[in-house]
Formats: structure tokens, C-alpha cells, sequence
């Protein structure tokens, strides 16, 4: 056996004492010796070596006890029952004594977890005990080598089925026992499986154990009077599972997809009644299979966040959104569930639970599961991530679309359930769009096309974006980080062929900036550059304000509401930090932003415009106070968009240089001889609305500012988009 010795017990014990005594025997001469010497006066350099040989033997001697105790108790346990061979009985005994412990220990809690599924909830005390070895892989093999797949099974189901007697019985100290070592148990169990079925994890159980995993997941298991299925059982482990480590994908391959297989065979049938005439008239639910805790009528016991003590809830839970609960944790496992379609069927795993599959979603009304998973699936800049969000903003336009009437003036609901029906979805569509936040100006500008959404599509799909108050919020920020970085894109001032490649930037580049021919970029060429770049990036804020509008209006609430959000934003004044990586070359900007940058914001660039957001939002928030007090005189979202754009604005010129002509000493945003910027982080308010107004003086701001709102307010484009038919007036002002 590969990493194990073989060992003769008898010959073995007397090994480790014939050890022992010879260590005991060494140090004893060496303590003789050393008195011998020193008496005489002569070098006690010959003790000491014994008395360093007497100190190697004694270890060797405990290493050898250790080992020796090792094997008793293996032996005891029956873990290692050892073989016999023409030389004589050996026990097998691992060469590693962390190992040795990692069998005895993941053999002995699989023993207890066998209990526990034989019934015996006094195990359950035993079994917790081995929370803590998780992390060895050795552990996590034998325990599940132990009790294998179906196991694992029995176990979690069996433990429900102790819980749910205990709540019959009214035995109030037993249900609080099980509830709360239930949990833990769980928790550990989900650890462990998640380790077990990773092929890049050295506890891997193999392709087999994934294998018998879906058959126990397809069985019924106990009693006549208590059948239940495995993946009802299994789900408990799912929703227990606290993200690390995170499922594989092999898991998701596997078992995951064979459960959403699994339950569209079970309901396909009951889900499609309940679409026609007669199941309309009686409510029409798409009920999904539940778990083993929602079959029992155990609510959220078993699940963390709720005290036993609490009244059971009447909330079932789902086997499968106890599979999103899982998936969520990993991009990888989440792709893995999603970017499939299983054989004969005509539409992807996504599409199918955004469609055929969500009324069940509506019918357990718990969302943070698949609203999870479809975030982490489709934030990445990866490029299954951006397929995947393309094909959710897509599928949930279509759906979404039917809700409203085509024509008048202003958006219109005429479908309020269809609405209502897909609400839910509004913040991982947003945080899907965030992530991609770049299509809105190549489909609005550019008539390009993100997978299958066209420009219209994309419109529908922000209307329920917007509507969602957090999501609106990431949106905003996300479209920010990308202003920011298309102003950033303009050259410095004094850009020529002599000194592109200093500055990252090319001879064509060059060319490419200098319009008006004079052989350099001046300050003409970057205004002109900047101005530019603002009308471009005013009209994908265009449909974010106004999507966010109509929504509100179609809803009957007040269209002029200030968003808090956004007033926070321009609070903080964010468009005062540089995009991660810029140079800022601006003589005036060498210490203005002052300790800004710090906490590893150079480091996310290249990353998605939302991730970026998320940063400086969080960044912002630490400095304490806010920079603008114009805020609070702001009255709706396009102000605010409009404040925040004459920040974006500023904070470009000056870190390209375009405000090198230095204010006057005596301003309050200056300090030192000759005067420079003081670091916007050290800015009072006053000093910050002087400093833009500086710039909107002397560097020619308000040029381009204006250029920005003209755009930012043009709604019809918008309007169009949505089927909306309104006098070409610049409405939505």
C-alpha cells in the first residue's frame, strides 16, 4: 500500500521499549561521565556528545511510542485489520504520523456519522468533535471513504427525520439540541463533500463517488412511513455550505446538473397543468420539489441565522435553490450549472430558470439563492461570464418587455404582475449590466450588439435595472468608473513623437491627438479631445437617468425623487480620484491627490469598471467627510449626474495638464509659495466648490460641461428606444 510500512506488532513493541530503555540507559552514563570528567578537571566535551546522542535516541524513542500507540489503537479500532504473508502477520501503519491520526480520526467520525444515520442522535455530540480536521485531506478521505455516498445521504436525512420527531413530540430540549448540532454537523459535512468531489483537491474521492452521489441523489431512502429522496437529503448539506472552499465545477457537471434534470422530469407534467385553464383557476403555483427540512415542515431549523427558540417558519425551502446556494460560491461551479443545455432540450440551463422554472422561484419567494448565483456568474470580465450576462439581460428583456404599453408619452405599465413577476431580478441584472458597462456605449453609440441584445433590448433591460434602488446605485458608479477612464484615454499636454513612448502612448497616437496639425499636443487638442469623450459618455448616462425615471413615473411615484445614492456619491465627490494606472503629469497635480490613491487602487487596473467603483465607493467612505456641499441642494438624479460629470471633467484637466497655470496665492484651495493644490483629501467644502470654480474660470470647464448636459438631457433617443412616442422637445428635463 502506497505510503504505508508494514510492521510485525509483537516485534514492533519490543522495538519501541528496547528504544526507550537504550535512551534512558545513554543519558544516564552521560550524567556519570560529566561528573567523572569535572571531578578529575579534565574536558567534559565527551559528555556532552553522549548527552547529545542520549537526546536524538530519546526522540526517537517518543517517535517510536507514538507510532506504537498509533497502532494499538488502529488495531483496537479495527481501522487496519493488517495482512498476513509467508514472513508473518503485519499491521499496515502509515509512514507519516499525521496521516496515521488522519485515518484514525476520519474512520472514527465516519463511524459516528453511520450512527447518526442508523439513527442515534446521542453520535451527533461524537461526530462534531472533528469539526476542526476539515482542512486535512487524509481526514476528509477516510471519513468519506468510510461512509461513502450514500452515507452522506442516510446521515443528513436521518438527521432531519430525528429533528422533525423531536417538534412532534413537543420535546422542546431535544429540538434545540439537534437544530443547533444539526447545523454544525451540516456545516462540516458541506466542507468536506465540497473537498471530496474536487479533482484539484488532494481529498478526491474519485469519479465513482460523483457517480453514486446522483444515484443516492435519485433514490428513496428510510422507512416505509418516512421515505424521502437523497438530493431532498443532500440539499440540507448545499444550504449549509458557507462558501469555503467553494463546490468544483466537476460537482456542478455532475450532480448539479443532474438535479435540475431531475426535478423538470418530476414537475414538468404538474408545472404545465398548472399554466392551462383549470390550474389557472386554481391558483396556478409552480411548486417545486422541496427539501427534506421543507417536506418535514422544519422551516429554517437546520439553517444558521435562525434560533431553534424561533416559531418553525412556514417558508419551505427548495432542493434546488439549495444547489444556487452552493454554486454561488464559485464563478467556475456557477458557469459549470449555467452555460449548459442538457440533452434534448431546447433552451440552456440559464434560460430555463429564468423562464420555464421561475414561477417555482416566485412560489418559494426566496431569491438571495439564485439572485447569488447569477451575480457571481455574470460579473466576471472572463469571456463565459460576459456570454452569460448577455444571455440574462436578453432572456429577462423579453419577458419584461410584455409588461408595458407601446406608445404615449411616458412609460406605462399595463401588465403590473408581469412586472412584479420579474422584479426580483432587478439588482443581479444590474450588477450583470455593471459589469459590462461598456456595451451601453458601443450598442447606443456604435449600433453594436452585446450576444443577441440589440439597443432596444438593452433599454427594457435597464428599465427593470434601474428600478431596483442598489442596483441603480451600481449602475451609476460603474458608469462613472467608465467616464473616468474615457477621459483619462486623452494624452498630456506637450505629447510630441520625442516623448510618446515615455508616456505610453505611440507616433500614430500622436497623430491621432494633435488636430490641429502643429506637430504636438497642446492644450487645444486635449480640450477638444476631452469634449469629445464627454458628449460620448453623457449618452449612456442618459439612459441610466432616464430609464430610472420612466420606471418611477410607470410606478406612480414621484419622477423628481432624489436619490440618496447619488447624493452620497456627489457628497464624497468621487470623480476626484484618478483611474488606477494614470499618470498624472499636470504639474498642479503632483500632490493634489494626496493619499487617494492608496489601499491598492493602482492595482485593480484592468479590472471591471464595477469592481473599480465598488473600490472608491468603499475608499470615499473612509476619509469621513464629504467634499461637496452642493449636494444637499440637489433635487433629482440628473444634478447629480451633472455634479459629478464637472468633477470627472475637472479631475482630468488637471492630471493632464490643461490648469498648469498657477491660481493666485491667497486662494483657499492653494497652500505654499509658489502656490500648488492642496490634497483634495485635506479640501474643506469651501475650498473644494473654489477650486471647481477656478476651473471653470481659467481652465475652460464650463465649456465642456455644457457640451455634456446638452447631450445628458436629449431624452428622445431614449424614448425611441422604448417605444415611447413624445414631441421632440428634449423632454425629461
Amino acid at each position: 500500500m502506497s505510503g504505508f510500512s508494514g510492521v510485525k506488532r509483537a516485534e514492533f513493541d519490543l522495538m519501541a521499549g528496547k528504544h526507550t530503555e537504550a535512551a534512558g540507559r545513554l543519558e544516564a552514563l552521560a550524567q556519570a561521565l560529566h561528573r567523572e570528567l569535572q571531578g578529575a578537571g579534565l574536558d567534559t566535551a565527551p559528555a556532552a556528545r553522549l548527552r547529545e546522542l542520549a537526546r536524538r535516541v530519546t526522540t526517537q524513542a517518543d517517535d517510536l511510542r507514538r507510532r506504537q500507540n498509533l497502532a494499538h489503537e488502529l488495531q483496537r479500532q479495527r481501522v487496519s485489520l493488517g495482512r498476513s504473508t509467508p514472513a508473518g502477520s503485519f499491521v499496515e501503519m502509515p509512514d507519516r504520523l499525521d496521516d496515521a491520526k488522519a485515518l484514525l480520526d476520519g474512520t472514527l467520525a465516519g463511524r459516528a456519522a453511520s450512527k447518526v444515520a442508523d439513527g442515534d442522535d446521542k453520535a451527533l455530540a461524537d461526530l462534531e468533535k472533528y469539526a476542526s480536521r476539515t482542512g486535512d485531506s487524509e481526514f476528509v478521505k477516510a471519513f468519506l471513504g468510510a461512509i461513502g455516498a450514500r452515507g452522506v445521504t442516510r446521515m443528513s436525512g436521518s438527521l432531519a427525520t430525528m429533528l422533525r420527531d423531536a417538534v412532534a413530540r413537543g420535546d422542546s430540549d431535544r429540538k434545540n439540541r439537534l437544530s443547533i448540532s444539526g447545523r454544525n454537523v451540516l456545516t462540516t459535512l458541506s466542507t468536506i463533500l465540497a473537498k471530496g468531489t474536487n479533482r484539484k483537491n488532494s481529498s478526491y474521492q474519485g469519479d465513482g463517488f460523483l457517480a453514486d452521489l446522483v444515484k443516492e441523489g435519485r433514490a428513496q431512502h428510510g422507512a416505509d412511513g418516512g421515505k424521502y429522496l437523497g438530493y431532498q437529503a443532500l440539499a440540507l448539506i448545499w444550504r449549509a455550505h458557507d462558501g469555503e472552499p467553494p463546490y468544483s465545477k466537476e460537482f456542478m457537471e455532475v450532480v448539479g446538473r443532474d438535479v435540475i434534470v431531475y426535478e423538470r422530469e418530476q414537475r414538468e407534467d404538474a408545472w404545465a397543468a398548472s399554466k392551462d385553464a383549470l390550474g389557472r383557476a386554481f391558483g396556478g403555483t409552480q411548486v417545486p420539489i422541496v427539501d427534506l427540512a421543507g417536506s418535514l415542515g422544519l422551516g429554517a431549523l437546520l439553517r444558521w441565522g435562525v434560533s431553534a427558540k424561533d416559531p418553525i417558519t412556514e417558508k419551505p425551502s427548495s432542493m434546488v435553490e439549495s444547489l444556487f446556494h452552493a454554486a454561488k460560491s464559485s464563478r467556475e461551479a456557477s458557469h459549470a450549472l449555467l452555460d449548459h443545455t442538457p440533452p434534448g432540450w431546447g433552451e440552456s440551463v440559464l434560460e430555463y430558470l429564468l423562464t420555464t422554472r421561475w414561477g417555482a422561484s416566485q412560489y418559494l419567494d426566496d431569491y438571495e439563492p439564485i439572485n447569488g448565483m447569477l451575480i457571481t456568474a455574470t460579473t466576471g470580465q472572463d469571456a463565459t461570464s460576459q456570454k452569460l450576462a448577455a444571455q440574462m439581460t436578453k432572456t429577462i428583456s423579453n419577458e419584461v418587455r410584455r409588461a408595458f404599453k407601446q406608445g404615449g408619452e411616458k412609460l406605462k405599465i399595463k401588465d403590473r404582475e408581469t412586472f412584479d413577476r420579474y422584479a426580483p431580478l432587478g439588482y443581479p441584472l444590474a450588477r450583470a449590466i455593471s459589469a459590462n458597462i461598456d456595451q451601453l456605449s458601443k450598442l447606443y453609440l456604435n449600433h453594436d450588439k452585446f450576444g443577441e441584445v440589440a439597443p432596444g433590448d438593452m433599454s427594457y433591460a435597464l428599465v427593470l435595472a434601474t428600478s431596483n434602488d442598489e442596483g441603480f446605485a451600481a449602475l451609476t458608479r460603474a458608469q462613472v468608473e467608465h467616464m473616468r477612464a474615457a477621459l483619462d484615454g486623452a494624452p498630456p499636454v506637450g505629447l510630441n513623437v520625442s516623448n510618446a513612448e515615455e508616456f505610453g502612448f505611440t507616433q500614430a497616437d500622436v497623430r491621432r491627438f494633435d488636430l490641429n496639425g502643429n506637430g504636438w499636443v497642446d492644450k487645444s487638442d486635449i480640450l477638444q479631445t476631452l469634449t469629445d469623450q464627454a458628449v460620448e459618455e453623457a449618452t449612456p448616462f442618459n439612459y441610466l437617468m432616464e430609464s430610472r425615471r420612466q420606471v418611477l413615473i410607470s410606478k406612480g411615484l414621484d419622477d423628481k425623487k432624489a436619490d440618496e445614492e447619488l447624493k452620497n456619491m456627489v457628497a464624497d465627490a468621487i470623480g476626484l480620484i484618478p483611474v488606477p494606472g494614470a499618470k498624472k503629469v499636470g504639474e498642479l497635480a503632483t500632490g493634489a491627490f494626496g493619499e487617494m490613491l492608496g489601499m491598492g487602487y493602482e492595482k485593480l487596473a484592468g479590472t471591471g469598471y464595477d469592481q473599480i467603483s465598488e473600490h472608491v465607493a468603499q475608499r470615499m467612505s473612509q476619509h469621513g467627510s464629504g467634499l461637496d456641499e452642493t449636494h444637499l441642494t440637489l433635487v433629482n438624479n440628473r444634478l447629480a449626474v451633472e455634479r459629478l460629470a464637472e468633477q470627472l471633467l475637472a479631475t482630468a484637466m488637471l492630471s493632464k495638464g490643461t490648469l498648469d497655470t498657477l491660481p493666485r496665492e491667497g486662494e483657499m484651495f492653494v497652500t505654499g509659495s509658489p502656490p500648488t493644490l492642496k490634497p483634495f483629501i485635506e479640501m474643506s467644502p469651501q475650498e473644494y466648490s473654489a477650486f471647481l470654480t477656478w476651473v471653470r474660470d481659467k481652465g475652460g470647464s464650463s465649456g465642456l460641461l455644457d457640451r455634456f448636459c446638452g447631450t445628458f438631457r436629449e431624452t428622445s433617443m431614449v424614448h425611441d428606444h422604448l417605444g415611447l412616442n413624445e414631441e421632440r422637445n428634449g423632454g425629461g428635463k
